[in-house]
């Protein structure tokens, strides 16, 4: 399952690289991606395991970048 959002507020792109590493790390995701120039993150997870990633994501964005906001497209 893909699932994309859009980080409103991303201030760096060391920060949303840290993101995207953490996120690849996170069990279940086989693909991320964040693209600091538009804003938009992009993962791939296993369907079963897509509520808990969507979770552990914005625990990561937030960690990182505490004045993010993720907004779902």
């Amino acid at each position: 399952m893909k699932k994309s959002y859009r980080l409103v507020n991303l201030c760096c792109a060391n920060c949303a690289a840290r993101i995207e590493q953490k996120l690849g790390r996170i069990e279940g995701v086989t693909s991320a991606n964040i693209n600091f120039l538009t804003g938009r993150m992009t993962y791939e997870c296993e369907d079963a395991r897509a509520e808990a990633v969507a979770a552990e994501a914005e625990k990561i964005v937030h960690k990182i970048e505490p004045d993010v906001t993720i907004v779902a497209l």
